[in-house]
């Protein structure tokens, strides 16, 4: 009978503690919860001001890689009117492959969406130029690929260039 009255008495000190833990952490949750929700704003705000200037860079860097990839800006750069159509091509792709590649990292502090416009603007980049060299003849010079290639951009409704500047700028204003 004692020992039967000593495990009731531990049991009843047990299940009252347990209860007593139990409110005291449900009373202290929400206090806890909002704790941890401000260090995180915090520690947001702290990396959010550390990164900004990172961010804009990106973005400035994009737009100019925009800017550099695009043909009309590229064939005065490059002026291969010397050069054949073959040698230019080679050239004009080299050219944006290395300002792409050039600008690979900015990936890390842009959206999704706007490094898929990168993406995208090189892509289409390097497509008209070699769908240009292709309806070309062999003997044609830079100076027909230059043509050929420009009167294609004149052709479209709008200039995928300034498209993609404006989605970038749009997605800059989004941070803000």
């Amino acid at each position: 009978m004692v020992l039967y009255s000593i495990i009731m008495d531990i049991l009843k000190y047990t299940l009252a503690g347990i209860g007593v833990v139990y409110v005291a952490f449900y009373l202290f949750k929400p206090y806890l919860d909002k704790t941890q929700n401000l260090q995180a704003l915090e520690l947001k705000k702290g990396l959010s001001v550390q990164t900004l200037p990172l961010r804009l860079q990106a973005y400035e860097r994009l737009v100019l890689l925009v800017e550099r990839v695009n043909p009309a800006n590229l064939l005065i750069r490059l002026n291969g009117n010397s050069l054949s159509a073959a040698e230019l091509n080679i050239i004009i792709v080299n050219e944006v492959r290395n300002e792409f590649q050039h600008n690979v990292t900015q990936q890390i502090y842009v959206s999704d969406r706007a490094w898929a416009v990168i993406k995208r603007v090189k892509e289409d980049t390097l497509a008209v130029v070699n769908s240009a060299v292709k309806a070309l003849p062999e003997n044609a010079n830079g100076l027909d690929l230059g043509r050929i290639i420009l009167n294609h951009l004149g052709k479209l409704e709008d200039n995928p260039y300034d498209i993609a500047i404006t989605l970038l700028r749009k997605d800059l204003e989004d941070l803000f």
